[in-house]
């Protein structure tokens, strides 16, 4: 009998416990595994051995529901870069104290890089009794090696949804204004492009459209917001708050420190403030500017169907993998057709999506770089489909709580 471990790391998403409900479903049935623990904050917590029991606290198949439609990291998560020996020493110390054969880890790109690195530490040092594996997570849908990230429907989902709402509640008053939405996405547009799929119901959505995929120009920018205010009295814009100009650097740097997180990545949020500022001050119309921010990946009351069946498809492989030896694997989603909408669920070698991003290819992109094609909008519509029974308790949804 085989002993698991899994962990969540890095950003949360609305579909990240559906990924873990999908290990531990794999765990229990399978007849082959022993212990199923759980790691609070992912990798953190294997080196302070903070543990959970999950056979203790997911007992049946409501339990499992609950916990599918709960959104966040269940079992926590951290921001941790594995840097020294001594760190992957230590972790291959833990697992073997709790006699561990399967470590399994929830994540995105520096997730996948733990995992590729800790995998390739135990083949060169011919450790064979542990077999570590990866489940894609990201709300930003920029991990190569997969057709789509989970996370990124529901998030999608709640993009397309909140751009539709916010396009009919600007068109209320008859006076020039221009509303300025600022999604995630640091190097990757994808999020800002589902914005555009509130154009579906036969509604305007977004008159504008910027992903960071392409240099942003201000004076550009300015020429388009008027061109629209010619003929709309109200212009809603979507940004990606990654958005950069020719010189490489992000519009949000105009008004931020040079602060990094642990893995160096800078804090880029307020780039639709400083476009606010741009607009009132060259144009001078009524502006606003929102940042989405937390709310596009902890939306679970309005994740997509499709999203949390597929995450939980992609924990049960990224499971099956670890029990059959796949050491340095990543579960992934291969798209076989958009319609009908057809994938299969496959196993690529994790160094092809460690420290990687999948960037938005410029067919999905207008030439005036502007707006998104009808090819984005055909790759976006099938990972948006259906809605959950989410259970209510007390007027709200309910949450699955580990710990």
């Amino acid at each position: 009998m085989k002993n698991i471990l899994v962990a969540q790391s890095g950003g949360p998403t609305a579909a990240i416990n559906a990924t873990l409900a999908g290990v531990i479903t794999c765990a229990y049935s399978s007849g082959e595994t022993g212990k199923v623990l759980g790691s609070c904050n992912g990798i953190q917590g294997v080196l302070e051995e903070r543990f959970i029991d999950l056979k203790e606290k997911v007992r049946n198949a409501e339990d499992m529901d609950l916990l599918c439609q709960t959104p966040a990291a269940a079992l926590g998560s951290c921001r941790l870069k594995l840097t020294e020996e001594k760190q992957y020493q230590q972790i291959i110390s833990v697992l073997r104290k709790h006699d561990i054969h399967c470590f399994i880890y929830i994540g995105g790109n520096d997730s996948m890089d733990t995992v590729n690195k800790l995998s390739a530490y135990c083949a060169q040092n011919n450790i064979e009794d542990i077999c570590v594996t990866g489940a894609p997570k990201t709300i930003d849908n920029d991990l190569m090696g997969t057709d789509h990230c989970p996370g990124f429907g529901s998030a999608a989902k709640y993009i397309g949804t909140t751009f539709a709402e916010l396009e009919r509640d600007c068109h209320v008053y008859a006076m020039k204004a221009v509303t300025i939405v600022e999604v995630m996405g640091r190097n990757a547009g994808w999020l800002t492009a589902a914005s555009a799929l509130a154009r579906q119901n036969g509604q305007k959505g977004p008159n504008l459209i910027y992903l960071c995929e392409t240099v942003f120009d201000n004076e550009r920018f300015i020429a388009d917001v008027k061109k629209e205010l010619e003929t709309c009295d109200s212009v809603l814009v979507a940004i990606s708050e990654g958005i950069k100009d020719k010189e490489g650097r992000y519009v949000s740097e105009q008004v931020i420190s040079s602060a990094v997180d642990n893995f160096g990545h800078s804090y880029i949020a307020g780039s639709a403030k400083v476009l606010e500022n741009l607009v009132r001050n060259r144009i001078g119309c009524k502006v606003r500017s929102i940042e989405l921010n937390l709310m596009q990946r902890c939306a679970g009351h309005i994740a997509s169907a499709m999203d949390i069946q597929e995450s939980k498809m992609l924990g049960m492989k990224a499971c099956q993998a670890a029990l059959e030896g796949e050491s340095g694997k990543m579960a992934a989603v291969i798209r076989k057709s958009n319609t009908p909408y057809t994938v299969s669920y496959e196993t690529i070698p994790v160094s092809q999506a460690a420290n990687e991003e999948k960037k938005v290819p410029s067919s999905f992109i207008t030439p005036g770089g502007n707006d998104v094609t009808e090819e984005m909008i055909s790759y976006l519509k099938p990972l948006i489909q259906g809605e959950n029974n989410v259970i209510y308790e007390n007027g709200l949804p309910k949450h699955f709580i580990l710990y």
